[in-house]
């Protein structure tokens, strides 16, 4: 059972460095100035990441052919060579690149997120196939605590120039997943699983330790209390927060142990008898105990296989009603999510504001625990036998989010405070019940690939309603340079956003009565 920890603990600590592309604002300013670029330039730099997206599913067609710590390995390398490449280039040490060589090495970064995406979504999928939610949800949630670990990085590195921050940031993003992987390597494998009662304490600590790393990065993002302590202790504080989970693997091997010896007493005093007879029973126990062995992982198989709709290749899934449904769903949900937050700096100039920074760190936190809540909501309605299909939890998460478009429509701070909340949280929430969602209506053999076909709308959309975005934001514009400011600057764009959503929970409705004999079953 400890390995089976072990693999989730190397999830978490893959997933805390895999944000890499939250960082691109940090460097952003200096690429345009080096690139003498424009400002619409500069935003599909920002998009070119999700471009990298597109050819996620090599990813996966490489995880079903090739050790998972190879798969592991390459990713990094892609964000080596595109990260690292970039890093030359803004320290003069390249002199020779175009605005397209760094469009495509940024694809190229944003390529190898998926590769360490995938790994951890099929050890954590393999490895937890009875609490699948649970495990996918801690472990996701911690990529939306990525921008806070290399922001107290880099304060700790370099608290000098802008310019020298953005070469630190490019820096870390080459060489930080690398060190990360090679070290979760060895535990990036499919382990065999046992009773799944036997983790519920395991996942209790998990969901109190994550919390409190959730609330420790909330509190530290407020100036008041991170001005109070030197970035070193910070950094150490953050350190502590990300190694302590390490701790749950030991506890739990410790109490398997326990909990063994203490059932061997117990047979071994119910079966002992005249020491003539000692040793056959002995050997009846041990095949008594290997039979129930047996017996367990046979339940295990059966119980898996029941909780999974059909295994499904990428042909038959593309040619299926329900996964353009799903396919249409996400985009219309936690994709418009996304643009809203790669939109966010403008939306907030566009209103006069100067708290950019603040919404960022605002939203940030709330996708951290609206990744964890679906795990937490799954933990307990799965111990009172109580199961809602995933396409109900994807709707039911999309009302909010529709609401939230719609509240930015009032222009005033709290709207746009508390709506900043609700998208980071409902965003988060659905990227969470995705990824379950995808193993249980086509099944895990394929997972790799087919996750990574469906995540191909967040590029599509990026472009789609961000350009889109853009337009409306130009044609709106009241000055000579084009800017806009006022509420009416994104107010058509919130409209349509706002309605796409309503659209996507009316085909999740669907979805989720297409679906509903399924999950009735299980």
């Amino acid at each position: 059972m400890a390995i089976q920890w072990l693999s989730l603990i190397g999830a978490i600590w893959l997933q805390c460095i895999n944000g890499t592309n939250s960082n691109f604002p940090a460097y952003s300013s200096q690429l345009k100035h080096l690139l003498s670029i424009s400002q619409l330039q500069l935003n599909n730099l920002a998009l070119a990441s999700d471009a990298g997206k597109l050819l996620g599913w090599f990813s996966g067609i490489a995880a079903t052919y090739l050790p998972l710590w190879l798969v592991l390995m390459i990713g990094a390398t892609l964000g080596l060579i595109g990260y690292g490449i970039q890093y030359l280039f803004i320290t003069n040490q390249i002199s020779s690149l175009s605005y397209w060589h760094v469009f495509l090495l940024t694809c190229l970064a944003g390529n190898s997120i998926c590769w360490i995406n995938t790994v951890c979504y099929i050890i954590t999928i393999q490895n937890f196939p009875f609490d699948r939610q649970i495990a996918v949800g801690l472990s996701t949630s911690y990529q939306g605590l990525s921008a806070k670990i290399f922001t107290s990085l880099v304060d700790v590195v370099s608290r000098t120039s802008p310019s020298e921050k953005a070469k630190t940031y490019l820096l870390l993003n080459a060489l930080l997943p690398l060190l990360v992987c090679i070290a979760a390597s060895p535990v990036a494998k499919h382990v065999k699983i046992g009773k799944s009662k036997n983790l519920a304490s395991g996942f209790r600590a998990m969901f109190v330790i994550t919390t409190l790393t959730g609330i420790y990065a909330v509190l530290s993002s407020f100036s008041s209390i991170t001005s109070s302590f030197p970035p070193i202790t910070m950094a150490i504080l953050m350190g502590l927060f990300l190694i302590i989970p390490s701790g749950v693997p030991l506890g739990e091997k410790i109490r398997e142990k326990f909990q063994q010896k203490c059932w061997l007493r117990k047979e071994m005093r119910v079966c002992h008898v005249a020491s003539s007879e000692n040793n056959s029973h002995d050997n009846d126990l041990m095949r008594s105990m290997e039979s129930g062995e047996i017996k367990e992982i046979e339940n295990v198989n059966k119980v898996y296989e029941g909780r999974i709709r059909e295994e499904v290749g990428v042909k038959l899934m593309l040619q299926r009603l329900d996964f353009w449904l799903y396919y249409f769903v996400y985009l219309f949900g936690a994709t418009l999510g996304f643009v809203y937050l790669n939109n966010l700096g403008q939306i907030v100039e566009s209103r006069g504001s100067s708290r950019t920074s603040s919404l960022v760190s605002l939203c940030s936190s709330f996708t951290f625990f609206g990744r964890l809540i679906p795990s937490l909501l799954d933990y307990y309605l799965t111990k009172k036998n109580y199961i809602v299909s995933k396409p109900a939890s994807i709707a039911l998460t999309m009302i909010p989010l529709s609401g939230a478009f719609f509240l930015l429509l009032m222009g005033n701070n709290i709207s746009l405070y508390v709506s900043t909340a609700i998208i980071g949280t409902c965003t988060g929430a659905i990227t969470s019940i995705s990824v379950p969602t995808t193993t249980e209506l086509f099944g895990a053999k394929n997972f790799g690939v087919n996750h990574n076909i469906l995540v191909t709308n967040i590029p599509v959309g990026s472009f789609v309603f961000g350009d889109l975005a853009a337009l409306l934001y130009k044609k709106q514009g009241n000055s000579a340079d084009g800017s806009c400011m006022g509420t009416n600057c994104y107010q058509i764009t919130f409209i349509i956003w706002g309605s796409l959503c309503l659209l996507g929970t009316l085909l999740a409705v669907i979805l989720h009565a297409r679906t509903k004999k399924f999950y009735s079953q299980n």
